[in-house]
């Protein structure tokens, strides 16, 4: 399962994604550090491929020849982290 960076929204990606790709919900660029499975905050240069370029803008589309679409993780029962974690934050706000 592939997620969107920005806005968190399930893809239906069935190529690899091309560098002037974007979300078809919120419009970010889906080409960028924070997409690929290489991106890893406290790397050297956030990055775990040690022989990709240096990338500034890490939100931004680039022409990485490493990148690869990292997987959206599921729980354990088959059900998406992030709806859970959304559900647990507004059941705090429920009077």
């Amino acid at each position: 399962m592939k997620r969107c960076h920005a806005c968190l929204n399930v893809l239906e990606i069935k190529t690899p994604a091309g560098r002037t790709e974007t979300c078809p919900f919120c419009g970010a660029d889906l080409h960028c550090c924070l997409n690929c499975a290489h991106y890893h905050v406290g790397s050297y240069n956030d990055c775990r491929e040690p022989q990709a370029e240096r990338v500034i803008e890490k939100d931004r589309s680039n022409f990485c020849e490493f990148f690869v679409f990292k997987d959206s993780p599921m729980t354990e029962n088959g059900k998406d982290p992030a709806k859970a974690a959304k559900a647990k934050i507004e059941s705090l706000f429920k009077a």
